[in-house]
This record gives structure tokens, sequence and C-alpha cells, in this order.
């Protein structure tokens, strides 16, 4: 039975102050879609039905301690592709025991730590739907 409660999308809307900079990052550098242009905020297709939004009003920007992680199979498909764009990473791809992960970071133009994660065991259908 469908959980009545459960919601159909998420976004998680960050701040920017250089929307600009941060629309050639996502768009032609991670090659994100552009799903809504509002004027001072930026929303992209992350996934399926999650959404990322950057947004140049909100004032609550403080990159410390803010993670931003895509979860993908191929992960050092990602890491060869965004290397020959110029991405820096701080960590390249490797094993972390500690959360059974296979992960990579690098921070985007904004100062936000970004990582691009696989599950060593995927997610169970019911635990992705919670």
């Amino acid at each position: 039975m469908p959980n009545p409660f459960a919601f159909e999308q998420n976004i998680t809307f960050l701040h920017t102050s250089d929307l600009q900079a941060t629309a050639h990052f996502y768009e032609q550098v991670l090659g994100l879609k552009l799903a809504r242009d509002q004027g001072l905020c930026l929303i992209y297709h992350a996934s399926a039905s999650g959404l990322i939004g950057f947004c140049k009003h909100m004032k609550t920007g403080d990159p410390q301690g803010v993670i931003l992680t895509l979860v993908c199979d191929d992960v050092d498909g990602w890491y060869e592709k965004l290397r020959a764009k110029g991405v820096e990473f701080i960590k390249t791809p490797a094993h972390n025991p500690k959360f059974d992960i296979y992960n990579c970071f690098f921070k985007d133009p904004n100062g936000y730590l970004v990582e691009i994660q696989r599950f060593d065991q995927p997610l169970s259908r019911d635990e992705a739907s919670l």
C-alpha cells in the first residue's frame, strides 16, 4: 500500500553568490538539466525525483558542513569525465569501509563539498522509498 505521506520530490536549496559560475558548473561540467530558472534561483534535476536549487538571495550560505552527494554506479567514470573537464578532486575514488561505500570528493564554485558515491550494498527498494 502506498504511503500517503510520501513526498513526490525533494529540492535542496543552497546559497550562491555567483549564479553564472554555478550555472556553468552544474550545466556544462556536471551536465545537469535545468528544471526551472526563477531569476534569483536555478533549480536542477539531480536524479529522477531529486532536485538541487541555487539561490542568490539566500544569506545562509556557509558551505562548511554541507555535502551534496550524487549517487551512481560509475564513480570511476564520473571521476575521469570530470577530471578531463578540469575539476580538481580533494579525494580520488576509493573504498570507505566505515560506511561501506566507494566515493570521491571535489568542491563546486561555491565551496560546497560534492561527493560522488556508490553504496557497496545498494539500498533496498524499501529503504529507498521510505
